[in-house]
């Protein structure tokens, strides 16, 4: 796994201070610490089933419908073409660092390399915000999915405190499984994915039976006005700055829709920071990132046809509208627990992988000094057992006692930035290392990455003023951190000090 330098060139000078660089090279030796070595038993399929696990949650079910009904009518199906397209740009420079680079930490590792320690660290501390956020609101979600299930409340009420079992059951359950080693969960996310596409596959066939292809026309429907979409700070930071209004429907709604249902898509990027524990990362990473982002595109849009093609998009019109609304419709009430128990299955993949992903970034961190070294204690079981416990804990708390409300859009503002990021370290790690052995290379660079860029920050545009501001809040709050303990404890400034 060690990667030669080349002999005519050596790696690029070490900056110091708030910039200094951690080497690939050094990174890949880090990996062979006999105290916090990874257990390397991932393959390609591995890692595809973890990028389908995580992407495919119940937004099949709800997102899809909804978009149709109110934004872009049948033309949703490109929306989720175009979607992928500016999710795939992305993917093609995730999939070059993470066979370069493969190490834990996904974006923080990949910019540690490229930006500096500075960078490294505001990004490994928006990857906490993304991740934890993600897996406790999912929780949640989970939640809800399983009252449907089974007929009873999940939340327990006590005076004006409300406590969520049912997602802390699931976070509790996933920390055991997280604990006792990658490859167990690799299995447990195989079984639930094989779920949710079974269920999803029924939909599809099920579905084709109410199919008139009379419900896509018009494809692109006639533009109407979108109402009031807020002022003031529950704007879009792009209305805000340009005062523009907006549409829905029409060619402008399907470009808005496009920026919905993108984050459909998020969560392939964890897949990356599973490259320690990964066989052949530098074949196995890329199939992976690239492979469940093509399988969770098919199923998207073949979802999004057979819905728009079941009922006229009209009646999918409302807040409430879901995949079960077109089967009700026809009189096939027996869908909604179906779509139930495949939400459940999809969900519960999604917590599990999401909790991976931030317990690799916070061990990849503590491996570097930015925060406890004894964190980075991996044990017998190959695994970072306490920091296992910690997030275990945090999440659980977040989940059962916290009403996130808008808090959501938080986890798609960290996961843009990210984007953004890595897209650019791909065009300096180029420029500084050009020797670097790489498994795979983006095609067309600077282009793919330049355009990566673009679609992240227009996406990043159309988030809401109220998330903009929440967002630098949290970074303010990390750049303290990282000033009172992460700089003075890093090992490479220790090593400046020498």
């Amino acid at each position: 796994m060690a990667i030669q330098e080349s002999p005519d060139r050596s790696p690029a000078p070490r900056r110091t201070g708030l910039f200094r660089t951690k080497s690939v090279e050094q990174s890949i030796r880090d990996t062979d610490e006999p105290d916090s070595k990874l257990r390397k038993d991932l393959t390609a399929w591995d890692l595809t089933i973890f990028g389908v696990a995580v992407v495919i949650g119940a937004g099949i079910f709800t997102l899809t419908a909804r978009t149709a009904g109110n934004v872009a009518g049948p033309s949703v199906s490109l929306a989720f073409v175009l979607a992928a397209i500016a999710c795939g740009l992305t993917a093609l420079c995730y999939a070059e660092f993470a066979s370069t680079v493969p190490v834990a930490g996904s974006a923080y590792t990949f910019s540690y390399a490229t930006f500096g320690e500075l960078a490294a660290w505001i990004i490994g501390w928006d990857l906490i915000l993304e991740f934890a956020l993600a897996a406790s609101v999912v929780a949640k979600g989970w939640s809800q999915y399983l009252a449907t299930v089974i007929s009873s409340e999940t939340t327990v009420h006590f005076g004006s405190i409300s406590f969520d079992w049912g997602a802390v059951l699931l976070i509790a359950v996933l920390g055991v499984l997280l604990a006792v080693g990658t490859k167990v969960s690799s299995r447990v996310s195989a079984v639930a994915v094989a779920i949710k596409l079974a269920v999803i596959a029924l939909v599809i066939v099920v579905g084709l039976t109410y199919f008139n292809k009379d419900n896509l026309s018009p494809y692109i429907p006639p533009s109407e006005p979108a109402g009031d979409g807020g002022s003031g700070i529950h704007q879009s930071l792009f209305s805000l700055l340009t005062g523009a209004g907006s549409s829905n429907f029409g060619w402008f709604g399907l470009l808005s829709a496009a920026s919905l249902v993108f984050f459909a898509f998020i969560g392939f990027d964890v897949v990356a920071t599973a490259a320690e524990e990964t066989k052949n990362p530098q074949k196995a990473l890329p199939r992976g990132i690239l492979g469940s982002l093509a399988i969770v595109t098919v199923l998207y849009v073949a979802v999004s046809l057979v819905l728009t093609g079941m009922v006229p998009y009209t009646d999918l019109q409302g807040d409430n509208a879901t995949l079960a609304t077109a089967f009700a419709i026809h009189g096939a009430d027996w869908a909604k627990n179906l779509i139930s128990i495949g939400a459940l299955a999809g969900l519960t993949t999604v917590v599990m992988v999401m909790y991976l992903g931030q317990t690799r970034v916070l061990f990849a961190m503590s491996r570097d000094g930015l925060l406890p070294r004894k964190l980075a204690h991996t044990g017998t079981k190959g695994t970072p057992v306490r920091l296992t416990v910690i997030v275990g804990v945090v999440c659980a708390v977040l989940a059962g006692f916290v009403d996130f409300g808008t808090l959501e859009e938080m986890v798609n503002i960290g996961t843009l930035f990210a984007f953004v990021l890595v897209s650019i370290g791909v065009l300096i790690l180029r420029r500084t290392r050009p020797e670097l052995p790489r498994g795979f290379r983006v095609p067309w660079v600077p282009v793919i990455p330049v355009l990566a860029v673009l679609a992240c920050l227009w996406l990043m545009l159309n988030l809401s003023v109220e998330t903009w501001l929440r967002f630098v809040i949290w970074m303010a709050i990390g750049i303290v951190v990282y000033f009172a303990y992460g700089r003075r404890h890093a090992l490479l400034g220790k090593a400046e000090q020498k």
